[in-house]
């Protein structure tokens, strides 16, 4: 029985050399072909958006203004209503409540109106087709950074991401260092001011 056991098993050696053998040749006498996979989204890169310098200009302000419109009043409807489907998912009390920071500092953003915007992202197109841009509007004590998504929809661009944060237009220098105890702090005198001419009798 073991016999048996071990010609069996040099049979199925024998016929797994043969199968090898036959893969192997068949492997020499047509080389493989290279593997194509389908691009992955992140392959894909964004493409520059076929925009002109004016529709990027009303898209920026409108948007901004509609958000500046909402912190004012607390009624964020109509921002909601200018949003694309995937904008509108959110209610008007959702949006009060994301922009409710920007909403108790009363950011005021209606310079966006006469101030040219500094794009810091071109528009493009990403691969799931929505245009993104991003920013700033430079301005005095402060400026306001933006970056937004738009959505076709029925022919028009509908927002549907927006984020906005304020910042420093001007650099910032660092606090002046502190002068370690026991070590004195050199500086000039001043000339003391000139003492008034005594009135003449």
């Amino acid at each position: 029985m073991t016999l048996r056991w071990v010609s069996a098993g040099l049979g199925l050696l024998v016929l797994g050399l043969l199968i090898l053998g036959a893969v192997t040749t068949s492997a020499q006498q047509t080389p493989p072909q290279p593997h194509q996979a389908a691009p992955s989204p992140q392959q894909v890169a964004a493409k520059p958006a076929n925009i002109d310098r004016n529709g990027v200009l009303m898209l920026i302000r409108s948007t901004l203004l509609a958000l500046d419109h909402a912190n004012k009043t607390g009624n964020y409807t109509v921002l909601r209503d200018l949003g694309a489907p995937g904008f509108q998912v959110n209610t008007a009390a959702k949006l009060a409540e994301i922009f409710a920071t920007q909403r108790g500092d009363k950011l005021d953003i209606s310079g966006v109106a006469v101030i040219d915007p500094q794009l810091s992202l071109l528009p493009q197109i990403e691969p799931n087709g929505l245009l993104h841009m991003a920013g700033f509007f430079p301005s005095v004590p402060s400026q306001v950074n933006f970056e937004l998504l738009f959505a076709p929809v029925e022919g028009q661009w509908r927002v549907i991401g927006v984020s906005l944060s304020v910042g420093q237009s001007s650099p910032v220098a660092p606090p002046a260092p502190e002068v370690p105890p026991g070590k004195a702090v050199v500086s000039q005198k001043q000339a003391a001011p000139p003492k008034p001419p005594l009135p003449s009798k």
